[in-house]
């Protein structure tokens, strides 16, 4: 049975993935939970937050949401039995590939997968939207009438972001960082309120958000990353399809919420000052806080729990690609790691 890992030889380097032959699986103990998986999607691995929190191995594994089946379970499982139908999000510390025909699990990171929902797209929204409801939830309380910026709303995150905010009665503007993505995001329904093209760089983000809300600016903005300094100075590694973080505080209305997931974010005294005339608030976004500590558990299967609900009895409609065959999860993997790909990539077995 294999597995797949990805190994970086030195920081900096590039990560590459291989296929590891496994050993078989040690007994099932008291709380984990048999699985053979069906579907499993990839997600870019964040070595650098790996090393931080002292997780960084030789191997890591890779491929953390899966849904499955439940082959067998421990003494002590309460929560599921054999042939019961799984959906869930392996932790960081993980030693379990989720690419991998059958792995252990502990019952406190799954939940029952609603038979309608087909096991790529279990799989495949599952991170997206534990995400986007820590957003729009936890982080800030969207509402009927809220006004919400969703930047590159037509990734696999921001397609889900955009579902939810629009099913808890928000107004949605968003961002298109090409002529395909702005296509699609105007022929979803419910409709976006308005389509902001960035992809040729002559629109004014600030501009087209206060114009579309009557001057009074945006409740809450999720973005995708923001520049923090001026084009000239900015790494040219860094998109320039991203706005200015002094365009979002600048579109930000009286009291609202900018959820940010640029972990480098840099704010100057001037800014602090605007953001504080505004009475609003700035939030990190780092869905992976609920497996962090062990006191967030109820909260975190209770999110899984309200997701696979939605998928079921709201349609929410992932960003997926084409089920993808395990021999080409190594090429599938690479191109994830290197943010090429515009949809989720979920490997199905």
């Amino acid at each position: 049975m294999k597995a797949l890992y990805g190994q970086q030889n030195s920081p900096g380097e590039e990560m590459t993935f291989v296929f590891q032959e496994r050993e078989n699986l040690p007994p099932t103990r008291d709380h984990d939970v048999k699985v053979q998986v069906r579907a499993c999607a990839l997600s870019w691995v964040d070595t650098k937050l790996l090393s931080e929190i002292k997780l960084k191995k030789e191997l890591v594994p890779v491929g953390r949401e899966i849904s499955g089946v439940v082959l067998e379970v421990g003494s002590k499982v309460t929560f599921f039995q054999p042939d019961d139908e799984v959906v869930g999000i392996l932790p960081l510390d993980s030693e379990e590939s989720g690419v991998c025909e059958v792995i252990l699990v502990h019952e406190h990171y799954l939940v029952h997968k609603p038979e309608k929902v087909c096991w790529a797209e279990a799989a495949g929204t599952v991170q997206d939207g534990l995400r986007a409801y820590t957003a729009l939830h936890y982080l800030s309380q969207v509402s009927p009438g809220t006004t919400v910026l969703i930047l590159d709303g037509a990734s696999p995150f921001g397609t889900i972001a955009i579902q939810l905010a629009q099913h808890r009665g928000a107004k949605v503007i968003s961002t298109a960082h090409s002529l395909e993505d702005k296509q699609y995001l105007e022929r979803l329904r419910p409709a976006v309120a308005r389509v902001i093209d960035v992809s040729h760089g002559k629109i004014d983000v600030a501009e087209s958000c206060l114009e579309e809300t009557g001057g009074l600016g945006v409740d809450i903005v999720l973005d995708a990353g923001v520049r923090l300094y001026s084009a000239e100075d900015e790494p040219t590694s860094k998109s320039q399809l991203l706005p200015h973080k002094h365009d979002i505080i600048t579109l930000l209305g009286v009291g609202g919420h900018w959820i940010t997931m640029e972990k480098n974010l840099q704010l100057d005294p001037p800014d602090s000052h605007t953001l504080f005339l505004k009475g609003a608030t700035v939030s990190f976004l780092n869905d992976e806080i609920w497996n962090l500590s062990n006191v967030q558990q109820g909260k975190y299967l209770d999110i899984l729990c309200v997701l696979t609900k939605h998928f079921l009895l709201f349609h929410f409609r992932p960003q997926l690609d084409e089920p993808i065959p395990l021999y080409e999860a190594k090429v599938s993997m690479e191109i994830v790691q290197k943010n090429q790909a515009r949809k989720r990539q979920v490997i199905q077995f």
